[in-house]
């Protein structure tokens, strides 16, 4: 079975290449908007109902995602529809995202942290990390108690694990092999 990162990829660089000759900003919050109406459990079922034409499906999305009817947009949501690709748009987002972010020189990045932390922190952090990786970051931080303590940093495909769990976890592996 085909990836679906694989099935995306050329539906994102397509709609890039359109957002970059018109309006990237209004392309990804299309893309935004659309992935989330297509997570639905009830898209699921509807793009998959054999009683529903393309264009009902088509019809039925737009609504749902209260997206202007602009020629483009349609036509590409059209696209998704008759190639069975509308459940792609969440994969299709991010990828849109990724090169969106890489004509920016910069990256999205995740800091998961055992506590809530206070802006200096997080402002340390992607200091830190900017130096790091070499771009700049668009950082969003999200609290997780199962830490226990320290931080996990995902930028990209990458993964620093700081914390106290991953410690004890390997100090765990470690005293039992």
């Amino acid at each position: 079975m085909v990836e679906l990162s694989t099935i995306a990829r050329p539906y994102a660089e397509a709609a890039y290449e359109v957002a970059k000759a018109t309006h990237v900003e209004q392309w990804s919050g299309w893309l935004e908007s659309w992935s989330a109406v297509a997570e639905s459990a009830d898209i699921k079922l509807l793009v998959n109902n054999p009683k529903l034409t393309d264009k009902q499906i088509l019809d039925i999305f737009v609504e749902l995602s209260k997206t202007p009817a602009q020629a483009q947009a349609g036509n590409f949501l059209q696209a998704l529809v008759e190639n069975g690709r509308l459940l792609a748009l969440p994969e299709i987002a991010r990828q849109f995202a990724e090169l969106k972010n890489a004509d920016a020189g910069s990256a999205e990045a995740v800091i998961t942290s055992a506590f809530p932390l206070d802006a200096s922190e997080v402002q340390n952090i992607a200091g830190a990390l900017e130096k790091k990786f070499g771009r700049s970051l668009n950082v969003t931080v999200q609290v997780d108690p199962s830490l226990i303590g320290g931080v996990v940093v995902t930028v990209g495909d990458q993964v620093l694990d700081s914390s106290v769990r991953a410690k004890l976890d390997a100090m765990k592996v470690a005293l039992t092999a």
